[in-house]
């Protein structure tokens, strides 16, 4: 039986045929502007060069972006329900315009591909983000990329690669299309069900994929995203580790595991038709959907972004077009009675099931209790214990956020004196002074640069926390997304708490010994937060403290208690 052909016909590949072209084509690029990718690009970027996206051969022109926030096809016709774009700033843009061509480089500097410049447009985004993902709300993941890290401006063409992007973990499970092909040809699979997961599998998962295999006659490709996945889901590492565990369970000679470096939208319905012709490209005759397969979870009025079988209706419409059949399957759960996993609508009246969600694994996790065999293999989650010991052994952020003489400094003070008499874990102290003195020193105070500095103390508090330490930050933060980058750089590795230091303005202007709101009212202080630029107040801190009513001894011992309710320390 033969594999299943590409989608379009062809496997792209974009990379250079010999040593000769590659040094060309360097050659090129060493003569020509350039962008350092993004993570996301990156991702991109990669699927292009390989043919994981075929039949596109480089970022979308303005007339194939156009014509699949529509209709979900290119230009020339071919289904296609995802955007692939290269967003860059306008100086770039206007750089890349002049020249005709931008040389792409990682985040290392080493040039991965050229762009022969086509087109270059300045996006309408909300109306991207209603066409592709049916809503402007921001709690949606891709949404909020797009609104606030995306570039304002798109450049399309086609690309001439130089190389893939380097990987030093799991050299063993990375492969291209072509790679994965000749595999099935050699292994003589012709029919191959490809399973997407951007979470740790567990008994369920095994059952839903056995009984896929089972159904359709078919051997199994495993193949998780290690790409870019939903803020917040456990990192690709302990997921890897858990799926190669995992992996000595499955039938040796009929499951294979492969990593895809995708960069998810969670785009619902049509991130699903996107996930099958990705499959398609690498071989795939079969792809399993789920319930509300790639949904981000709930929107801002709690209601779900995507309806639980949308999915699987929009794939089910294009599958016979597409050439790859889709697997539905619903919720699994555990029969007490049955003493195996099966499908929800097989459940029987007053039959006894059990089920634990993603929510109710982490509180375990994070609470070290425990997780019961017929959920997951002790193997499985031993490696997850490694990576996600209870609350009380996890790093944590302390983030205050207020005005200028507003107290933040002494309560932080306070709290790290605190801290280390009471824990034994290493505690740092990242103050706006000393930041600025010893990280940002070459920064000034316009609102870029405010910002900029704000980042730099999230990130190193980031890394502070991923390796089990305490972060105490203590800048003026006065921007409401800049806080929020913030929080969404650490709460994936550890716990946060943003405290609001919330003195009145009249009091820090009393307080004020260098006499700073004296020169910002005189308007010798351009852009001075509190005066002549705004603060943003959190709406929604952990704890709010007003130094009018709590002294530092007080307020120290608030953020202790908070603490020690989060389960952070004690």
């Amino acid at each position: 039986m033969s594999i299943n052909q590409p989608h379009g016909g062809e496997l792209v590949n974009l990379l250079p045929a010999s040593d000769e072209e590659q040094a060309k084509r360097q050659a090129i690029a060493n003569q020509l502007p350039d962008w350092n990718l993004t993570p996301r690009q990156i991702c991109d970027l990669e699927l292009l060069l390989n043919g994981a996206f075929s039949p596109l051969r480089g970022f979308m022109s303005k007339a194939d972006y156009h014509s699949v926030l529509k209709d979900m096809r290119l230009e020339h016709g071919d289904l296609w329900p995802m955007p692939i774009t290269l967003d860059v700033d306008k100086a770039t843009m206007e750089a890349a315009v002049k020249a005709g061509q931008l040389a792409l480089r990682d985040e290392e500097g080493v040039v991965l591909a050229i762009l022969n410049v086509a087109d270059a447009w300045q996006p309408d985004k909300q109306a991207e983000a209603q066409a592709v993902f049916a809503t402007t709300d921001e709690k949606h993941p891709a949404v909020s990329y797009l609104f606030n890290q995306a570039g304002d401006f798109y450049l399309g063409g086609e690309i001439l690669g130089l190389q893939l992007p380097t990987h030093y973990d799991y050299q063993q499970h990375r492969h291209t299309p072509a790679e994965i092909r000749k595999k099935f040809n050699k292994l003589g699979w012709g029919r191959v069900v490809a399973f997407q997961t951007r979470n740790p599998m567990h008994r369920a998962h095994q059952e839903l994929t056995f009984r896929a295999a089972q159904r359709a006659e078919a051997n199994l490709l495993i193949q998780p995203v290690v790409g870019m996945t939903k803020p917040g889901d456990i990192d690709h590492f302990t997921r890897v580790r858990c799926y190669e565990q995992l992996l000595e369970r499955f039938p040796e000679r009929t499951t294979t595991l492969s990593l895809l470096p995708l960069a998810m939208r969670m785009g619902g319905p049509r991130e699903a038709l996107w996930h099958a012709i990705i499959r398609k490209n690498y071989g795939c005759s079969h792809f399993i959907v789920g319930r509300d397969h790639a949904g981000p979870g709930e929107d801002s009025q709690g209601q779900p972004f995507y309806g639980p079988y949308e999915a699987q209706e929009l794939l089910q419409k294009h599958q016979e077009e597409l050439g790859i059949e889709m697997v539905e399957f619903e919720m699994m759960v555990f029969s007490q009675d049955k003493a195996q996993y099966i499908p929800m609508s097989e459940v029987q009246e007053n039959e006894k099931t059990l089920m634990i969600s993603g929510t109710e694994l982490r509180r375990r996790l994070r609470e070290g209790l425990d997780i019961p065999e017929w959920f997951s293999y002790p193997e499985v989650v031993e490696e997850l214990r490694k990576s996600y010991p209870p609350r009380n052994r996890q790093g944590f952020t302390v983030f205050f956020t207020g005005l200028s003489g507003s107290g933040k400094s002494t309560i932080a003070n306070a709290l790290r004196i605190k801290l280390m008499e009471m824990i034994n874990r290493p505690v740092t102290l990242l103050d706006g002074d000393i930041v600025r003195k010893n990280l940002s020193s070459e920064l000034g105070f316009s609102k870029d640069h405010r910002n900029i500095n704000v980042l730099r103390i999230g990130f190193v508090a980031s890394e502070i926390t991923k390796n089990g330490g305490v972060a105490i930050c203590a800048p003026i933060a006065p921007y409401a997304q800049t806080r929020a980058e913030v929080r969404d750089m650490i709460e994936p590795t550890g716990g946060f708490l943003e405290v609001h230091v919330s003195t009145p303005l009249e009091e820090c202007e009393k307080r004020d010994r260098k006499g700073l709101y004296a020169k910002a009212r005189q308007g010798l202080i351009k852009e001075f937060t509190g005066i002549s630029d705004p603060y943003e107040a959190p709406e929604n801190p952990e704890l709010d403290i007003d130094t009018m009513k709590y002294s530092p001894d007080q307020a120290t011992q608030q953020i202790v208690l908070k603490l020690e309710a989060m389960g952070l320390i004690g």
